[in-house]
Order: structure tokens, then sequence, then C-alpha cells
């Protein structure tokens, strides 16, 4: 069975940051191209950042500069630390694990932003 674990969601002060982690469980994980992707109320699903098994973090364009994505292949973990976070960043923020076919998400955290 896929889990795709999220963590450390949470209210925090316009400029503050926050480190969201995300564990994996029943996949090959060093296989897998793994992302953060977000959804603000009324809005789509986007993109934050993802990397693939061996490659270099790509961002969106709202993420660069302030987002920096790690992985742990050891840990079966992806990191998202989010600095100088800003009211628009308010969303529930999901994982997503892709391999050729097989896409899985997990459950969503929730990030808000405020004051």
């Amino acid at each position: 069975q896929v889990q795709l674990v999220e963590s450390g969601g949470g209210l925090v002060q316009p400029g503050g940051s926050l480190r969201l982690s995300c564990a994996a469980s029943g996949i090959i994980f060093r296989l897998y191209t793994m992302g953060w992707y977000r959804q603000a109320p009324g809005k789509q699903r986007e993109l934050v950042a993802v990397i693939s098994s061996g490659g270099s973090p790509e961002y969106a364009d709202s993420a660069k500069g302030r987002f920096t994505l790690s992985r742990d292949n050891a840990k079966n973990t992806v990191y998202l630390q989010m600095n100088s976070l800003k009211p628009e960043d308010t969303a529930v923020y999901y994982c997503n694990a892709k391999f050729v076919s097989r896409v899985y998400w997990g459950q969503g955290t929730q990030v808000t932003v405020s004051s």
C-alpha cells in the first residue's frame, strides 16, 4: 500500500518559515519524481516544486528564491523549506510521487500565512 504522509504545515506570520515533510512508503522512492503542489480556496491545484530521481529541483516562479526542495532517499522523504512566506502562499500543500504512469498523492497539509 502506497502512502505519502505530509507534515509540517501550520499557521505562520508573513515573513516566517515552515518546513514541510513528506514521508513515502510502499514505493521504490529513489525511482520517483517527487513534488509539492498547492491548492488555494477557489483555485486550481498548481505545481510548487519538483525533483526527479537524479536531477536538480525545479520551481514555480512563485517559489523561486524563497522555497528549497530536497530529498533524502535513505529516509524516503522529501522536504520543502519555505522562507519569506506571504499571505498568497496560503493553501493546502500536497505531496506527489510520479514514476512513468504511476502517480500518488498525499492527503495534504494546510499552510496559512496570516498576521
